[in-house]
């Protein structure tokens, strides 16, 4: 039986993909006592980097907000593989957003409104966050964006 939040995530449609292995020299997560950090996550689906080029050159902003989401998606599958249950998440602590663009691109908060917005909509208030979100000039594989998330866990 599905627990609350993979129902939730059924009825938004969403089906969490196989986490995703790490390209380097880290961890996918670590966990210390009830708190779970998350390697950034990229706009990965079936292999492969969906949303690649910088914000506000060549890049939509609507393709950045899907990005950021799809980063989340990404988390929320790391998140599974580190505790075997999503129920078991007590709060979405903090988000941390890299937005691949130019110095003159101005709507990072917008782009990471794609996870925050979703972190609420799987979580409800457990999944209001603190959040940073930068630009920078690029990113893993010429990804748009990168998503690290922390998580309390119960």
């Amino acid at each position: 039986m599905a627990g609350r939040i993979e129902a939730r995530l059924a009825e938004l449609g969403i089906t969490l993909p196989v986490p995703a292995a790490p390209i380097a020299n880290y961890v996918p997560f670590s966990v210390s006592g009830k708190l779970l950090i998350v390697s950034g996550q990229i706009p990965l689906q079936e292999g492969r980097i969906v949303h690649t080029g910088k914000l506000g050159a060549g890049v939509a902003l609507e393709d950045g907000v899907a990005a950021a989401r799809l980063c989340f998606i990404n988390l929320l599958a790391q998140v599974r593989a580190a505790t075997g249950d999503l129920d078991l998440v007590a709060r979405v602590l903090r988000l941390g957003g890299f937005i691949a663009a130019p110095p003159e691109f101005t709507q990072h908060a917008v782009v990471m409104n794609g996870a925050s917005d979703l972190a609420v909509e799987v979580f409800g208030e457990a999944g209001r966050h603190a959040r940073t979100t930068i630009g920078v000039p690029s990113l893993p594989g010429d990804a748009a964006v990168e998503v690290e998330g922390m998580f309390e866990l119960a």
